[in-house]
């Protein structure tokens, strides 16, 4: 009986572990880019994203590369848009629907200066740590 639990527990263990074998967790670098243009004025913890509540263009989420001194998309990525609400702190979904690109103006209609535009990822491989931007 003791041998059978072993077992028992043994099977449960590796059906939790093997599915995660082979992904990387977060193993590639992803920015938000308007019009090719990467929105984060510095690719690092300090860096921030801010937009004008007029802007427009082309909003991407895409795989980043660092070449020539300039950051450059690579492969686009799936996101989903949040906004979150200056003065009530509410995280609200755009739209349930996942982009590839998005126009910005559509996202701006619901947004007032001082909310966030929060950029979600679909798949854990991808790393996107400039992910909110602020709209003034």
């Amino acid at each position: 009986m003791k041998t059978l639990k072993t077992l028992a527990l043994g099977i449960l263990l590796s059906s939790m572990i093997l599915p995660s074998q082979g992904q990387e967790t977060f193993s590639s670098c992803s920015a938000a880019f308007l019009d090719n243009k990467l929105i984060v004025d510095n690719y690092s913890p300090k860096g921030k994203c801010v937009l004008s509540h007029t802007t427009q263009g082309t909003l991407t989420v895409a795989e980043a590369t660092f070449e020539n001194n300039q950051w450059h998309q690579t492969a686009p990525i799936e996101f989903i848009v949040a906004i979150h609400d200056k003065n009530t702190q509410t995280l609200m979904m755009h739209s349930t629907e996942k982009y590839q690109k998005v126009d910005l103006q559509k996202i701006m209609a619901q947004c007032q200066k001082g909310d966030h535009i929060v950029l979600l990822t679909t798949k854990d491989k991808y790393a996107l740590p400039h992910n909110e931007i602020v709209v003034q």
